[in-house]
């Protein structure tokens, strides 16, 4: 059999942290390893995007944008990868074009190869700006399908959105199966459908949450898969990624032999484990999201997602609710034209059953969220809405409802942000921090220029961002 070495991404840096302990590891925490992790010849080490922007900045008062540029200078001899949410960036809502683009061009001066660009709906309007603006700065666009199931997810609909993309101009696919919903014998048939129809790279990432996903990799690698996403083993399993060590082993000696050294993974293992222990001890790891879930496959729902829905539960003492809402989940995705369960559409679905459940009556409240995908505010569904739910919650409104690429309507907002925060700029990426993120880079600015001046932020003039130098 000719051999077709697999390729590897190695997520420790975002995705498994992100995933496992809420996204706290600190700068300082991971540039000690870089230089052996840059030995090793990962395909792709995933290390910005996703929550690790929003997290920098509320919580680890750092600056997400440094943190980038310390990596790039670490990592002479491998590629650098981020999780961008398509129109709406690193944030929960869509941004006009000209913040997409700017983030882009940014995004890659300071370091990043490759973006992985998503879609909660697999609209792929809110897609093309990203993708062509990577394109502009010569970096390596790969357009991830939100995996899912349902009626409308067949393995023509995949085919048939894989060929826009391939149309589109990516560079690579990746399968973001986020809930661990892809079993292995549909991950075979999935991967070999994309391979007959498409000449671009697959990849798969994957999370270990229902425990299937080193066997889902092994089909999907076997179906004809180019590169997996993994995690060094003290960061793997539970709600990250299959183990890195334990998936070059399974391939060792097979034509598929990733040439991955194990002593030198060893030695990244031993590194992070300490962190993992440190983690555990402090609670920021929590021994919940280390097991395998079955609800995953019983409900579909992503880990993240049952852990947010359980603490809104426990805010209003209603946890004897719990199974009552899990039901409901099903409902009300169907009730909003089956989306793919993943940020921002995850949170949507989830509050709207928390709150059918807790009124007694479905739709009685709705939230802002609700109201905005009902009326197209996030693109386009696969599947129609309910018509009853439809005018239950719009009622009047309905005739507000757009059918165009939501981001056509916002017009452009670089100019104005520049102005709202000038005061406070001391790079150009400021203003993207800002616009993402204004109250939380806020806080930051006033932090920052507090450790550089030595003046409490309480005593300085905020109003005009002013510290005597």
């Amino acid at each position: 059999m000719e051999k077709r070495p697999l390729k590897i991404t190695e997520t420790v840096l975002r995705d498994a942290h992100q995933s496992l302990m809420a996204t706290r590891m600190t700068t300082e925490q991971m540039l000690p390893i870089i230089d052996q992790m840059d030995r090793v010849g990962y395909h792709a080490v995933e290390c910005w995007g996703g929550a690790t922007f929003d997290a920098s900045l509320r919580f680890l008062k750092e600056d997400p944008w440094e943190r980038l540029r310390k990596f790039r200078d670490g990592f002479k001899n491998t590629k650098l990868q981020m999780l961008f949410r398509g129109q709406n960036i690193l944030g929960y809502n869509h941004y006009a074009d000209d913040v997409v683009e700017y983030f882009v061009q940014k995004s890659i001066a300071n370091g990043i190869d490759i973006i992985r660009i998503f879609d909660c709906l697999n609209d792929l309007r809110n897609l093309k700006t990203a993708v062509d603006a990577c394109r502009r700065e010569k970096g390596h666009s790969q357009i991830a399908l939100s995996y899912t199931l349902g009626d409308a997810y067949t393995p023509d609909y995949w085919v048939d959105v894989a060929k826009r993309i391939e149309d589109m101009g990516a560079d690579s696919i990746c399968i973001k199966d986020m809930a661990g919903l892809l079993v292995p014998y549909e991950a075979e048939r999935l991967v070999g459908a994309l391979k007959e129809n498409v000449s671009l790279p697959i990849e798969l990432h994957t999370h270990y949450t229902s425990g299937v996903a080193s066997m889902s990799c092994m089909k999907a690698v076997e179906a004809g898969c180019d590169v997996i996403d993994t995690a060094i083993s003290p960061m793997a399993l539970g709600t990250s990624q299959p183990a890195t060590e334990v998936m070059v082993e399974t391939f060792r000696g097979t034509p598929y032999d990733t040439g991955l050294d194990q002593e030198l993974l060893a030695k990244i293992c031993e590194y992070f484990t300490p962190i993992r222990e440190e983690a555990l001890a402090s609670g920021l790891l929590s021994t919940r999201v280390l097991g395998v879930d079955i609800n995953t496959l019983r409900y579909q729902v992503p880990g993240g997602m049952l852990s947010n829905m359980v603490s809104q539960l426990k805010e209003q003492n209603a946890e004897d609710k719990f199974e009552e809402v899990l039901q409901e989940i099903p409902r009300v995705r169907r009730d909003l034209g089956e989306p793919p369960l993943v940020t921002p559409s995850s949170q949507i679905v989830g509050t709207q059953a928390v709150l059918n459940v807790l009124m007694g009556e479905r739709y009685k409240v709705a939230t802002k969220e609700t109201r905005g995908i009902l009326l197209g505010r996030y693109g386009q569904t696969v599947k129609p809405f309910d018509p009853e739910v439809v005018e239950k919650v719009l009622g009047s409104e309905q005739d507000q409802a757009i059918t165009c690429r939501p981001a056509d309507l916002i017009e452009p907002q670089l100019e104005k942000l520049e102005d709202e925060m000038k005061a406070w700029k001391q790079q150009d990426e400021d203003v993207l921090s800002y616009a993402l993120f204004p109250v939380q880079a806020m806080d930051f600015f006033k932090f920052r220029a507090a450790q550089q001046t030595g003046v409490d932020p309480e005593l300085a003039d905020t109003e005009h961002g002013a510290y005597p130098v």
